[in-house]
């Protein structure tokens, strides 16, 4: 059945479409060793599959401030250019080295307004060979409680596939 505009998935129907997607961004990316362009593909192809992601990408690790985010790669209006580690999801997310599942935007201490329309967020740290934190990959929804541990769940495991066995 088709989606209405924003509609969030029922969740049988959110882990097939992750499912899809994910096999879709492995054949894509198949002999891609440039990490920029593995970022921009997959914040594309997940930003189109999801109705409900407002705001879709990834904030790098600096190489010359570790403690650093810069905006990489994404999909959605004006990101904001650095976060400090601990600063805001994508900071906490960084520093914790945990993923991060925010109902409410508003609610999270230290919450960064990029954009004032974001209600929820999910933010996935990323990891590339060895295990080295690279990224953390944000997506925010202008709708409350947008994000589940289904969405956890697909999004660490296509990043996982996506850059941690990348070159």
């Amino acid at each position: 059945m088709a989606e209405a505009f924003n509609e969030i998935p029922l969740p049988a129907e959110k882990a097939l479409r992750y499912a899809a997607v994910a096999e879709e961004i492995a054949a894509v990316l198949d002999g891609e060793p440039n990490v920029v362009a593995r970022m921009a593909t997959v914040s594309s192809m997940l930003s189109n599959s999801f109705s409900q992601y407002f705001w879709t990408g990834f904030y790098v690790v600096d190489e010359t401030k570790s403690d650093e985010l810069v905006v990489g790669p994404y999909q959605g209006t004006l990101g904001c250019m650095r976060i400090a580690f601990g600063r805001g999801v994508c900071g906490t997310a960084a520093a914790t080295q945990v993923t991060q599942v925010v109902e409410d935007v508003h609610a999270f201490p230290g919450h960064i307004a990029c954009d004032g329309r974001s209600a929820s967020e999910i933010v996935v740290p990323v990891f590339g060979p060895g295990g080295k934190l690279i990224a953390v990959f944000d997506v925010d929804s202008d709708q409350p409680a947008a994000f589940d541990s289904i969405d956890q769940e697909w999004l660490e495991r296509i990043l996982s596939q996506t850059f941690s066995a990348a070159a």
